[in-house]
């Protein structure tokens, strides 16, 4: 036999395989694709168009295979030319386990791609499709809880133009890009959980989880398990599969323990080691994990005097107390009050508004349950009321037991003038708040909404040192 019998005998041989070898393929598989350089379709089986719901192949010729079948990665193959031998496609009838070639002509150039759509016959790989489909779950069940510990709210939630509003915002706006532990510092209601969030939600961990406890709420028997979680078996009736905590959940974003003041003093001691040591053992482990959090604590309680009863641990105390932001009651925001009620009847989405007498007799209430209480009554009044304006004898009524503002009774001296009456009081305001935080000039400035230099400034022109 002569070489050129030989060759002729290779081509014919080789081109039967190859016909033979797509008539199989072809065959066995859910369905078959060809596109051409533009990759755009030039030949598709009758099963493969009637799973993406054409009605006949004919409909597919022409048109770019992306339009046909969304997520074709056959575009890539033709621009690439290299093979795609194994990959799993979604379909809206369940997933695909597919093969794509480039299709090169006599000179080697690509002139288009082809594709297989593998499924029932290879059911080796129903293993792997099982695999798909629990990791495709397991994802979306993780972004889905991820998009659930999102912070809800930003700084712009904090309504308020008010001093101390507003010296507020900037200590909190300066805490976020830090990594140290915040201590809110505030009476209930004051909106320390919504600073918590924007804080968080303007810090370096935002894209992470934020996860809130609240040490008051959870029986003391159950919080060291809520806080580290469980080891598989960890007691009699516990998840055999053992149950992560808080500190886990809230790994890489931030924790925020809400009335910290509250919790037993045995469990301080291991949260001390998780700020100190950056690591903790789930309940009924031996397994130590590292811990990656940063902590926002909040609390309406005295600690200092929490301390002296023995009811707090002092080195906690001083290892979350090293930003605190003290965070004012309404009653010393009263300013506020017209944006606030504003904000909170837009939330509530009412058409109502309040008259100034109802402005005037909101500045005029104590607010003991201060931010939650003013909502409170403003939703009640809305409910209560015929009219979209709302008068004071309506929000009177709605406050129930009214707590008068403390005012002093202004002294006055004849002949003063206005300028001389003012100094005197601006005299009488600072030295009492200097007094009161035993010469620190920082903490004077807090409790008067002020900022350090500004009450520098208004000491030295008072003469007071």
């Amino acid at each position: 036999m002569t070489s050129n019998e030989s060759l002729k005998d290779y081509q014919q041989v080789r081109g039967l395989a190859i016909q033979s070898l797509f008539e199989i393929i072809e065959r066995s598989s859910e369905g078959t694709v060809i596109v051409d350089r533009d990759a755009n379709i030039v030949w598709m089986n009758e099963r493969y168009a009637k799973r993406f719901g054409l009605k006949s192949a004919d409909e597919a010729i022409g048109q770019p295979c992306e339009q046909v079948i969304s997520n074709s990665l056959l575009r890539q193959v033709v621009r690439n030319d290299q093979p795609i031998l194994l990959d799993i496609q979604d379909t809206p009838k369940g997933p695909l386990v597919v093969m794509r070639l480039p299709i090169h002509d006599d000179a080697g150039a690509v002139i288009g791609a082809i594709g297989f759509a593998l499924f029932d016959e290879l059911r080796n790989l129903s293993p792997l499709i099982e695999r798909y489909l629990s990791m495709q779950q397991e994802l979306a069940s993780t972004r889905s809880l991820l998009r659930s510990r999102q912070s809800k709210y930003n700084f712009a939630h904090f309504i308020g133009t008010s001093a101390a509003s507003l010296e507020v915002k900037r200590r909190a706006r300066r805490s976020a890009s830090a990594e140290s532990p915040v201590l809110l510092l505030g009476e209930t209601g004051t909106g320390k959980e919504l600073l918590a969030q924007a804080i968080h939600g303007a810090s370096p961990r935002a894209h992470k989880a934020f996860v809130s406890i609240n040490s008051a709420a959870i029986p003391a028997d159950l919080l060291e398990a809520e806080f580290f979680g469980t080891a598989p078996g960890a007691f009699t009736g516990a998840d055999r599969k053992g149950r992560p905590g808080k500190l886990q959940i809230a790994q890489g974003g931030t924790l925020f323990l809400d009335e910290i003041g509250d919790m037993p003093l045995p469990l301080q001691s291991k949260l001390l080691r998780v700020l100190q040591e950056k690591e903790y053992e789930p309940v009924g482990s031996n397994e130590m994990l590292h811990s990656d959090v940063r902590v926002i604590a909040a609390t309406s309680m005295d600690l200092e005097a929490a301390i002296k009863r023995g009811e707090f641990r002092a080195d906690l105390y001083y290892r979350l107390n090293v930003l605190p932001i003290q965070v004012p009651p309404l009653r010393e925001r009263l300013d506020d009050i017209p944006a606030l009620s504003e904000a909170i009847l837009e939330e509530l989405r009412s058409q109502h508004e309040l008259d100034r007498a109802a402005l005037a007799l909101l500045a005029q209430h104590a607010w003991p349950g201060n931010i939650r209480e003013l909502r409170n009554v403003l939703e009640r009044a809305a409910l209560l009321s015929d009219d979209l304006v709302l008068d004071a004898g309506e929000i009177r009524a709605a406050i129930g037991t009214f707590s008068p503002v403390a005012r002093g009774a202004v002294e006055t001296v004849e002949g003063e003038t206005f300028a001389a009456a003012r100094e005197r009081f601006d005299r009488q305001v600072i030295g009492a708040a200097l007094v009161a935080c035993e010469g620190n000039v920082v903490e004077a400035a807090k409790r008067l909404g002020l900022g350090r230099s500004t009450l520098y400034k208004k000491m030295v022109a008072l003469g007071i040192t």
